[in-house]
């Protein structure tokens, strides 16, 4: 079973201690490297314009499009699930995993993105900004979907094939999703909603969700899931599977 999660916008660039095995390279990063070099060709305001940012926002993402190189090691960049530091990520809390909980995530969990494609938790990756809905034009391709094409479903279905399993846990929101064509994916997919109780009635509200889903993540690597089964077990910070509003592969997890 391999579970995908959503990147983030904000990073966590401090150094970080070394773990203790090999760190991996991001398999796409000849693809990552023409996406780049779009993106250093562009100066502050035009990325401001292409990414809805600040000028102060702006300029760092242009600092860091002019560093950004193709060669990754331990000195000019860091595991992915160190990095992303988002609300998911918050939730995840990769950095008190274990060494088995790492190695177990390395194969079970995959971090869709918008300049690299598909990352692995233990591979290198430079700080970035380019979210998968962004329409940055490539040589060809009038945006990222159209840029990624069938690659991201054609590794997604390469890693499940490794795994032994033909089962993927959707953890993504649907801007990444769409990404990944999950309808085309030869495989069951399930997809995960968490949802909170306001007035009345039960609704998803993003914050919550976004971190729900690293907690989620986090249930799937610490316990070693591999029956989809199992997943109706998540009871962290007091969600519970709600079988009334559940699906065949729609899990839908609330809390009150």
């Amino acid at each position: 079973m391999i579970a995908i999660l959503s990147p983030a916008k904000k990073l966590d660039e401090s150094p970080y201690e070394h773990l203790g095995f090999e760190l991996s390279q991001a398999r796409m990063l000849n693809e990552a490297e023409v996406l780049m070099g779009v993106l250093k060709k562009k100066n502050p305001k035009e990325i401001a314009q292409l990414m809805d940012l600040s000028p102060n926002l702006a300029e760092m993402n242009f600092e860091r499009n002019q560093e950004w190189t193709k060669e990754h090691d331990e000195k000019n960049s860091k595991p992915a699930i160190l990095t992303f530091n988002g609300e998911a990520y918050q939730g995840l809390k990769a950095s008190e995993f274990s060494p088995g909980d790492l190695q177990y995530a390395q194969d079970h969990l995959r971090i869709l993105s918008g300049l690299y494609g598909v990352l692995r938790p233990l591979d290198l990756m430079q700080p970035y900004r380019l979210e998968m809905g962004r329409a940055l034009k490539t040589k060809g391709k009038k945006n990222l979907y159209d840029f990624w094409g069938d690659e991201i479903l054609n590794t997604l279905s390469d890693d499940l094939e490794d795994s032994g399993s033909r089962v993927l846990v959707n953890l993504a929101s649907n801007e990444y999703a769409k990404a990944a064509k999950l309808k085309n994916l030869d495989a069951r997919v399930i997809t995960c909603e968490f949802k909170e109780h306001k007035n009345g009635t039960y609704k998803p509200i993003m914050v919550f969700a976004k971190k729900a889903r690293g907690l989620m993540s986090r249930f799937i690597i610490q316990n070693k899931i591999e029956n989809p089964e199992h997943l109706k077990a998540f009871d962290l910070e007091d969600y519970v599977f709600n079988p009334r509003m559940s699906s065949e592969d729609n899990f839908v997890f609330t809390r009150n």
